[in-house]
């Protein structure tokens, strides 16, 4: 169990991560926050990467396994500041609920999982086999594990620990997920003579509705392969009496174990093909959608929105000596799946390094208004990072 003293030093670092507002591109704050901490408690060595995310270590007294807890700072903004009826950057406790933005998602668990490896540096004198790295991820909301690839190249970890929320239960999974953009073109014309044109939008109607016709992948435990159109825009808009030349649809594609950029495409990619070869009015193509954006440190970052799903099994052994630590402390956590994508998408679904989630508060909490985290949900995973820690630096 944590002291009162633990708890105390657990709750002001991360009402100190609450306070600085860390919307994507703009974590610097809690960046400065984490280096001041890790660095004021004795971490062996604390750096920021060109994307500016922050990483600091532990080292154990005896060669082992390097074991990387990793955990967002950035935060989707806080849309419409009236709807909340608590400050989000006060960190205002009320009724044993810490609310603010970026309290479930996640702070609380990266607060959490830095404290726990100072307590167990201090606990164990640092006799221990391997090194602990904890992580502060920036343009995590934009790109699942696109900067997630520095700090694994950084650190090579043997395992990772992924803190999003999972109220204190073990997650071994999650399905992947991609933006997909189909596109159409056509030829512009006066809509008072659209004989003279091509209608874009009418070309991307047929595709739409081929698309809808597509078998749905599906995996015994993750599910099916959703791929959902989420919005459909046309050039010109507003049109002005202007027949449209192009038009872009974007569909959101939920990815299955062992599926590839290459195996996700096909199937959309030959329909396209029948669709031109039946009717040559029809000018389509399909692609990944591509972000781009500039980091704290004014650095870009660039990535495909293609993020890989990933599973591992419930009697993996290191699976298993996660739950018997924390069996040990009495912790009973279930072995599941996350419902939504993680850096895990890069972790085990790229990199192919041992994976799991555990992390304080429910998943559904993640980008609502007055969102908050339970003091004893934070507290309580505290103690699971610290037998987590155990469980893997023996």
């Amino acid at each position: 169990m944590l002291s009162a003293e633990r708890k105390e030093e657990l709750i002001a670092l991360t009402k100190k991560l609450i306070n600085s507002q860390s919307y994507s591109g703009h974590e610097d704050g809690v960046v400065s926050e984490l280096k001041a901490y890790m660095t004021a408690n004795g971490f062996d060595d604390v750096v920021t990467d060109d994307y500016g995310n922050v990483i600091g270590v532990i080292k154990g007294n005896r060669p082992g396994k390097k074991i990387l807890f990793d955990g967002h700072i950035d935060t989707v903004p806080v849309a419409n500041p009236a709807a909340w009826t608590k400050d989000p950057y006060a960190a205002e406790i009320i009724d044993g609920k810490m609310y603010g933005r970026g309290t479930s998602d996640m702070k609380g668990a990266v607060a959490a999982y830095t404290a726990a490896a100072c307590f167990f540096a201090r606990d164990t004198n640092r006799d221990f086999a391997g090194e602990i790295y904890v992580d502060g991820v920036v343009h995590e909301e934009c790109f699942e594990g696109v900067a997630a690839r520095e700090i694994s190249k950084a650190v090579k970890p043997d395992y990772v620990v992924i803190g999003e929320a999972s109220l204190c239960n073990l997650k071994i999974g999650q399905r992947g997920r991609a933006e997909i953009v189909v596109e159409t073109f056509g030829i512009p014309a006066h809509s008072a003579n659209p004989d003279k044109g091509l209608n874009a939008v009418y070309s991307m109607c047929k595709v739409v509705d081929a698309i809808t016709k597509l078998p749905c992948t599906e995996h015994p435990v993750l599910g099916k392969g959703i791929l959902e159109l989420t919005d459909i825009k046309s050039t010109p808009y507003p049109g002005a009496s202007v027949v449209p030349s192009y038009c872009k649809a974007t569909y959101d594609r939920r990815l299955l174990v062992g599926e590839t950029k290459e195996s996700v495409l096909a199937p959309l990619q030959e329909l396209i093909d029948k669709l031109m070869a039946e009717d040559p009015t029809i000018k389509a193509k399909v692609s990944y959608a591509v972000g781009e954006e500039t980091c704290w440190t004014g650095n870009t970052i660039t990535g495909e929105r293609f993020f890989p799903g990933w599973l591992y099994s419930e009697d993996d052994d290191f699976v298993q000596a996660v739950k018997t630590e924390l069996n040990a402390i009495g912790q009973t956590p279930e072995v599941t799946q996350y419902s939504f994508c993680t850096n895990g998408s890069h972790y085990a679904g790229e990199a192919g390094i041992k994976t799991f989630g555990l992390g304080p508060s429910r998943e559904n909490l993640a980008h609502t208004d007055d969102e908050y985290i339970e003091i004893a949900e934070l507290e309580k995973v505290c103690e699971a990072y610290g037998a987590v820690m155990r469980a893997l630096t023996r």
